[in-house]
């Protein structure tokens, strides 16, 4: 069995190969969690190193591709040339109902499509003829987002201004997104960014919240759920089953009017912190209302989470809470009794964005299967302390984990399932390693709630035991 002092030389053996001062900085992101400390002893938030493979996106692709666009029935411009925008269109699997086209828009892409000349003469003509056209083809969207590119930025186009007046001419909601893919070390500034416009261009001021709301003792929203795969839904369907009443879910399948209502309801329930707990922390601020992250992945999880809210809530919650947590017993037993004989002692390997490098560890566990490492693209430091509660003693952490990195940490530790994204998955599998998709479920999903749960064992199953395994043989045990 590997020790915390093993998994520290692994480190070392890893860092070798790098420069001195590559180096040094390096190992600062590299660390191995000892039992009963606080924290991971990694640092994050920082710029990636030069020269090495990260798996980060930009501030657009946070605030575009996470936040933004999965708000349904706004249309989101990317403001800038065509690739930012052809890059992340229709890229997450944001399930949504409607009729795209129609009322909903959130598998298409709109674009300035900046040329030349526009990096000139600037795009701020452009971009309100731009507005004018697609509320004219479009006539049943309720508002716009302005999402800027690097050259925005860089050339000092003034969307602002812009969304003002347009805003004043259509008679709708115009969102100016200043996530210049430049700012910022990752992706999480433009969490950030994105969290600022809905405080400052979406919610009312406090003195003019919705005076016709009906509002009950059971309101609730659904934070930072971005439905893939039909998360939200499966999430949802527990909610209001233990007699909780959702009135907003957003981004994934959320509207524009949900994000107004939120600031009416109870508590606000958060799924991913890392993404949207600066607009959580502004409302318990501005208007009082309470936020708790939950974690609906796996039934042990489920349950306590269940428990967790209901005890924001009075005893009619509390009692709904444990029946459906009984009525869910013998399902989730039913899938634990199937999978865990073929997943039982199997090592699992991670290393993804937002929340699943840690939310998504208690799932495994349930089946029997146990974390050799865990790490994010671009977490800070308050993940890392949240992460201590899922991690045993001398798991490796790893923050912005280099492609070399963790091929060399793959070759010591011999995971049997590594999950990630899809930038590394063809570079496992072409090392002969089962590999999932974790950021959008590899095609497949829900994997939140006890639905969930069952596609999440079934899936994890289909990976590790496909005979596919038997004809190829991992390069170090040739």
């Amino acid at each position: 069995m590997s020790t915390v002092e093993d998994r520290k030389q692994l480190i070392k053996e890893v860092l070798d190969a790098y420069p001195e001062k590559a180096r040094k900085k390096r190992a600062k992101h590299l660390g191995v969690y000892e039992e009963g400390k606080s924290d991971c002893g990694v640092k994050s938030n920082k710029k990636s190193l030069p020269g090495v493979m990260t798996a980060r996106g930009c501030a657009y692709a946070g605030a575009k591709g996470v936040v933004w666009g999965p708000i349904k029935d706004m249309i989101h411009i990317s403001h800038g040339p065509v690739g930012c925008g052809y890059y992340s269109w229709s890229g997450r699997r944001n399930y949504y109902i409607g009729t795209t086209g129609v009322d909903t828009f959130g598998t298409m892409q709109f674009t300035s499509d900046f040329q030349e000349r526009d990096i000139v003469f600037g795009g701020d003509k452009k971009l309100k003829v731009i507005i004018d056209e697609l509320d004219e083809l479009f006539p049943l969207n309720n508002g716009f987002t302005i999402n800027s590119e690097c050259p925005i930025g860089l050339i000092g186009d003034d969307i602002e201004a812009v969304a003002r007046q347009k805003s004043k001419d259509i008679g709708k909601t115009v969102v100016p997104v200043r996530c210049e893919g430049f700012r910022g070390v990752s992706q999480s500034l433009g969490h950030h960014i994105a969290n600022d416009t809905i405080r400052d261009w979406v919610f009312k001021p406090e003195d003019e919240k919705e005076s016709t709301f009906d509002s009950t003792p059971y309101d609730v929203a659904i934070i930072g759920d971005y439905n893939i795969g039909g998360d939200a839904w499966s999430s949802r369907i527990l909610l209001e089953e233990i007699g909780l009443r959702v009135v907003a879910q957003w981004s994934g399948d959320g509207t524009l009017e949900e994000m107004k209502l939120t600031p009416n309801v109870k508590l606000n329930l958060i799924h991913c912190y890392r993404s949207m707990n600066y607009i959580s922390r502004y409302m318990e601020e501005k208007y009082g209302i309470p936020w708790l992250e939950y974690n609906f992945f796996g039934p042990t999880k489920i349950a306590e989470s269940l428990r967790a809210i209901a005890a924001k809530f009075d005893e009619t919650i509390q009692q709904k809470a444990e029946e459906v947590i009984a009525k869910y017993e013998p399902t989730a037993k039913a899938i634990l009794d199937k999978y865990t004989p073929r997943l039982q002692g199997k090592k699992v390997m991670m290393m993804v964005g937002g929340l699943r490098p840690r939310h998504v560890v208690p799932a495994f566990k349930d089946l029997g299967m146990e974390i050799v490492a865990t790490g994010y693209e671009f977490a800070h430091g308050d993940d890392y302390k949240r992460t201590t509660d899922y991690v045993k003693d001398s798991t490796v952490i790893y923050d912005d984990v280099t492609g070399y990195e963790f091929e060399k940490f793959a070759e010591t530790l011999e995971p049997d399932l590594v999950a990630a994204g899809i930038k590394e998955k063809y570079v496992f599998q072409k090392m002969g390693l089962p590999f999932r998709q974790m950021h959008s479920w590899d095609y497949s999903g829900p994997y939140h709630g006890y639905d969930g749960f069952a596609i999440f064992a079934r899936d994890m199953d289909l990976a590790l035991n496909s005979p596919t395994w038997d004809l190829i043989k991992t390069p170090w045990k040739k």
